[in-house]
C-alpha cells in the first residue's frame, strides 16, 4: 500500500502529522482520529480499521491531534495528553478536514475513545461542511456528576486538583489512575472533568447534525464506569444516533475488529445516497 506522510497546520499555528492511504476513486475520506496519549501510528485498532476502510473504497487518514502522545511540543508550546486542551481539537480537526477535502468531496470522521469525543465535539461546535458522518468507537462518558455518584476515586482526584488550582499550582501534573492510567496537569483535569460537564458525550451527540454511530464494547461497559449503560444512555441522548453494541469487545477491541469493521460498514451503507452521504 501506497502510505503518503502528511502534515497540516491548525489555525493557531499548530503543526500536525499523519499519513495517507489514498484513493482516485473513493467513496469518501475518512479520517482516524487517535484516543488520549496515542498517535497516528500507534493503534493497533486502527491498523485493522483503516484496511478495512481501504478496501471498503475509503481514502483513509490517520491524525495526529495536538494531544498525541503523553507529552509533545510545538514551536516551544507543550501539548500531549498531559497538557492539552481537549476543546482546542476543533482547531485540528478543521484543518485535517479541509486536507481530506482536497482528496475526497466527503469526509467521514472516525474516532477511538477521546478521540471519539473529539470528533463530536468538533461537529457540535465547530462543524465542517464536508463532514457527512460520525463514527464515535467507545467515547468515553466524561460526566462530573456520573463519576461523583459512581467512583470514590475521582472525587479524590477531583478535589486534589480544585485545591492546586486554588493555591495557583494548576501546571502541577498528577499521575492518575481514574479514567484511566495517565498524566494531566490539575488545570487540565479541572477543565475535563468539571462540572460544566463540556467534554460529555451524551451531551454534544443532540448537538451533532450528520448521521452519528456510536460503538460500545459489551466488555468495557460491564467493567468500567466510564462506559458502563452507555448504550441506554447514548439512545435516550439523541434518539436519532445510531449505537451499536459490539459482542464480546473491550475497549481496545481486540479479537472483535472485524465485527467493529463490519457493523461500521454496515452503517455507512445505510447514510448513503445517489453516491453521495446523507
Amino acid at each position: 500500500m501506497n502510505v503518503q506522510l502528511v502534515r497540516v497546520l491548525a489555525s493557531d499555528g499548530v503543526r500536525l502529522d499523519g499519513a495517507v492511504l489514498p484513493r482516485e476513486d473513493a467513496r469518501a475520506a475518512a479520517v482516524l482520529v487517535h484516543g488520549t496519549g496515542s498517535n497516528f501510528y500507534g493503534s493497533a485498532l486502527f491498523d485493522a480499521l483503516g484496511e478495512t476502510l481501504a478496501q471498503a473504497g475509503f481514502t483513509v487518514i490517520r491524525v495526529n491531534t495536538r494531544g498525541h502522545d503523553l507529552v509533545s511540543s510545538d514551536a516551544g508550546r507543550r501539548f500531549g495528553a498531559a497538557y492539552e486542551s481537549v476543546g482546542d481539537c476543533r482547531h485540528d480537526l478543521a484543518a485535517w478536514a479541509d486536507y481530506a477535502q482536497t482528496l475526497a468531496p466527503r469526509v467521514v470522521l472516525v474516532g477511538h475513545s477521546l478521540g471519539a469525543v473529539k470528533c463530536l465535539y468538533a461537529q457540535a461546535h465547530a462543524a465542517h461542511a464536508a463532514v457527512r458522518a460520525v463514527v464515535a468507537i467507545s467515547p468515553p462518558r466524561l460526566g462530573y456528576r456520573w463519576f461523583q455518584a459512581h467512583s470514590p476515586d475521582f472525587v479524590a482526584n477531583y478535589q486534589r486538583a480544585l485545591t492546586l488550582v486554588e493555591a495557583g499550582q494548576g501546571d502541577t501534573l498528577l499521575d492518575l489512575r481514574f479514567p484511566l492510567p495517565f498524566l494531566c496537569t490539575a488545570a487540565g483535569y479541572i477543565e475535563k472533568y468539571g462540572p460544566e460537564e463540556r467534554y460529555d458525550f451524551l451531551g454534544l451527540l443532540p448537538r451533532v447534525v450528520v448521521p452519528t454511530l456510536v460503538t460500545l464494547g459489551q466488555k468495557e461497559m460491564a467493567s468500567n464506569i466510564a462506559f458502563t449503560g452507555s448504550d441506554d444512555a447514548a439512545k435516550a441522548a439523541c434518539p436519532r444516533t445510531r449505537v451499536e453494541t459490539i459482542a464480546g469487545a473491550d475497549h481496545n477491541y481486540t479479537g472483535t475488529r472485524s465485527a467493529l469493521g463490519a457493523a461500521i460498514l454496515r452503517w455507512l451503507d445505510t447514510v448513503e445516497l445517489g453516491g453521495e452521504l446523507r
